[in-house]
């Protein structure tokens, strides 16, 4: 019943914000976020560290298509869950100083894709999983395109279409394997699971592209990214922490538990392809991000680079890889959260958010100065920072995979350190200019925000193991899976 508390929360609480008006919304909101926050607190407490699955719920929906609303948590959903309920009140928070249009309707949206997320990583049925995959689109698409920026209509036209036509592929695959269930046809994950190890390589290599165009434009993995830099850009604040916080994390989860399992063969037949466009991607997008001027687009093409890593690490199919992808998921997250809030503060404090325009706001903010810092850390895998965590097991699993592939792959460490501190260098020091000079003290609001991520960044950079311990025995029982 928990995992089903969890969906159904913030979908009440979605539908009973439509009817609030003014001030109190976004207080209701933060409010319904925290509680939500709380329930996934109880499960991680609750939660007995073993790779099987817990809070599980198996009720017949559609009975003769062979769909059941079948949901559950192990140690791999769990930390994803997590993630998802500690980030969005924490996104809500950072909207509290802009004043949105129909505010009761925006906060409604945010916590209705909360709902579809949660669905996304506790599912356990194909069918469930696609409609929730679906349903975490429309939220965020209506975000993106009524409270975005100028040319909002065009870019998420783009980022809409490229996200059907994956989730169509999806849909023929899981069909495809559902046609060859055993006995009774069933979307069951378990029967999906002996299906797609039943077929031979050649049939499972096409049932993986099919999967996997879907995770790979979602995350999204050069050379499917063309949508995300301006749907980044455009997207009001919230929406862009929403799709690269949580919902890019969709695709990289969705490796883990069902393409890798599924079509182990067809997996391990196209794993160099992948690896390489990933490893392709964190070069290309490192590179575009050096020549960026436009702070948020640096941060858009970054996130390219670190995702490409991830899903490369995942691909190598060892506990290092998928250990290190759950947990630098996670560092990603709460980073650029951290980071697109950081872009938020400068552009409502100067009016700027272009490198050469800004410079010396140490010397009237060094209180920002620190925490900006601390998160940049973070996402540049300093040690003793939560990104370092992550990466390190990312490499040691590619490099168990291909010593090339990781020596290419390492270089996002090298280039991402270039971007990251070239971009604070141009911001943060120097002389203060005619734009910076005015750069106020840190609202009671953002100063909150900052201090939380920037606790995290370290917290877990020093101790990770209760995040490891979690996941590892799931992760364990995984690759002994595919194997």
């Amino acid at each position: 019943m928990l995992t089903l508390l969890l969906i159904i929360f913030p979908l009440l609480a979605s539908i009973a914000l439509l009817f609030v008006k003014g001030e109190q919304v976004k207080k209701i909101a933060f409010g319904a976020a925290v509680v939500e926050f709380l329930i996934s607190i109880a499960a991680v407490v609750i939660f007995q560290r073993n790779a099987d699955t817990q809070f599980e719920l198996n009720y017949p929906w559609i009975r003769t298509l062979g769909i059941n609303f079948h949901v559950g948590i192990d140690g791999i959903s769990l930390l994803l869950v997590l993630l998802t309920t500690f980030l969005v009140p924490v996104i809500i928070l950072t909207s509290f100083k802009h004043e949105y249009k129909n505010p009761s309707v925006f906060y409604a949206l945010i916590l209705a894709m909360q709902m579809a997320l949660i669905g996304v990583f506790v599912s356990l049925d194909g069918f469930l999983f696609y409609i929730f995959w679906e349903l975490a689109l429309i939220p965020v698409y209506f975000i993106c395109l009524l409270w975005g920026g100028d040319n909002s209509g065009k870019v998420t036209f783009k980022f809409f279409v490229y996200t059907l036509v994956g989730s169509l592929l999806m849909l023929w695959g899981f069909i495809y394997l559902y046609i060859h269930t055993p006995g009774n046809h069933s979307f069951d994950i378990a029967a999906l699971y002996e299906a797609g190890r039943s077929m031979d390589v050649v049939h499972q290599g096409c049932v993986f592209w099919a999967i996997f165009m879907a995770f790979a434009i979602k995350m999204p993995v050069f050379p499917f990214h063309t949508w995300q830099p301006d749907t980044y850009v455009t997207s009001p604040t919230p929406g862009t922490m929403l799709l690269s916080g949580i919902m890019l994390k969709m695709g990289t989860y969705g490796l883990i538990r069902w393409l890798l399992p599924v079509v182990p063969l067809g997996a391990a037949d196209w794993s160099n392809v992948v690896i390489i466009l990933s490893v392709v991607g964190i070069v290309y997008a490192s590179c575009i991000a050096i020549a960026q001027k436009d702070f948020k687009r640096l941060i858009a093409y970054s996130s390219i680079a670190h995702v490409g890593l991830i899903a490369a690490g995942i691909m190598a199919g060892n506990v290092q890889g998928i250990q290190g992808g759950l947990v630098q998921m996670l560092s990603h997250g709460v980073n650029v959260v951290g980071l697109f809030f950081i872009v938020d503060i400068l552009f409502t404090h100067t009016g700027k958010r272009d490198l050469d325009s800004l410079g010396g706001i140490r010397n009237v903010n060094p209180q920002f100065a620190v925490l900006f810092l601390i998160v940049l850390l973070g996402s540049v895998a300093l040690p003793l920072t939560n990104g370092f965590v992550g990466e390190f097991l990312l490499l040691n699993g590619l490099y168990q995979y291909s010593a090339w592939a990781a020596a290419f792959a390492g270089l996002s460490v090298i280039l991402g350190a270039v971007y990251m501190l070239r971009s604070y260098q141009a911001i943060m020091l120097g002389e203060t200019n005619t734009v910076t000079a005015g750069f106020t003290a840190l609202t009671g609001n953002e100063k909150t925000v900052l201090v939380i991520i920037a606790a995290v960044v370290i917290v877990f950079g020093v101790y990770p193991k209760p995040l490891m311990d979690i996941a590892e025995p799931a992760v364990v029982k995984l690759v002994e899976l595919i194997k």
